[in-house]
């Protein structure tokens, strides 16, 4: 429903607020279907989207996390890829490369082949499996929206939203994520076991041989148009004052530092 005028506030801005609310609770719905519990994760992986950054899911195999993002994806309408890292995969195996093809009048030339990460929703999985060399590839294309690839820089298509994923067990013939790589994600999420009730729903659904059926709700512009709507919310001075010392106290040695920030961290949160 509708939420009441609020006074000060721009009508036009409550109507898209209300509309944002409508949307996020349609997607939410769609990813039910599809999802048993987790609601949390799924909140995170939202929250994600619509802010513009980019999600890191933890947990150990067979919990929905790839059903997750899929699910994610069909209920967007938006073009989606999937890489599976692994050791011997190269950065040109996500960026793309140059090839050399024929043209009609049968002359060669070198035409650019598009990798995966030319989609809107990227799912990396596994993606600690790959060397940091094939990892840092996709560091541009989280920051900057964008990919240099053949002497040339190409954008990529908004909304971009890159969700990896990593295994906590098995770390051997893995390699941990560097600082800058985990700084391109917004939040770390860990995936947890389901519960009794969570697990009778899936047993009851995947008995029936019924297939959730994921709708439409959302497209690529109106993504868009939350996501500048989320940079307009107003904020109390008192609550914006707060976040920078929440933010500030991070930083060891800095004026707002505890002693035990002091002696255990070495970098503290940046301003993005």
């Amino acid at each position: 429903m509708p939420q009441p005028n609020v006074p000060g506030v721009d009508p036009q801005v409550q109507a898209l607020t209300d509309q944002f609310r409508r949307d996020y609770r349609s997607v939410q719905a769609e990813i039910g279907k599809a999802i048993i519990g987790h609601e949390d994760i799924v909140d995170g992986v939202l929250t994600c989207l619509f802010v513009g950054g980019h999600a890191l899911l933890e947990g150990v195999p067979g919990l929905g996390k790839t059903a997750l993002i899929r699910s994610l994806a069909e209920a967007l309408n938006l073009k989606f890829s999937r890489v599976q890292f692994t050791p011997d995969l190269m950065p040109a195996d996500i960026t793309g490369t140059n090839i050399i093809q024929e043209n009609e009048q049968g002359r060669r030339q070198q035409v650019f082949q598009e990798g995966p990460i030319f989609a809107q929703i990227v799912l990396a999985d596994e993606i600690n499996r790959a060397t940091p060399k094939t990892q840092s590839a996709l560091l541009e294309a989280m920051q900057e929206k964008q990919v240099t690839a053949g002497g040339q820089l190409r954008r990529l298509e908004p909304p971009f939203f890159v969700m990896a994923t990593q295994n906590p067990l098995e770390q051997e013939g893995t390699y941990p994520l560097p600082e800058a790589q985990l700084d391109r994600f917004f939040y770390k999420l860990i995936v947890k076991y389901s519960n009794r009730e969570e697990l009778k729903r899936i047993l009851d659904i995947t008995t029936t041989g019924a297939t959730p059926q994921i709708k439409q709700v959302m497209d690529a512009e109106r993504i868009l148009q939350h996501q500048q709507l989320v940079k307009r919310v107003v904020i109390a001075p008192h609550v914006q004052d707060y976040a920078i010392r929440c933010t500030l106290a991070t930083h060891p040695q800095g004026q707002f530092a505890i002693p035990m920030v002091n002696q255990f961290l070495r970098v503290g949160a940046n301003e993005t």
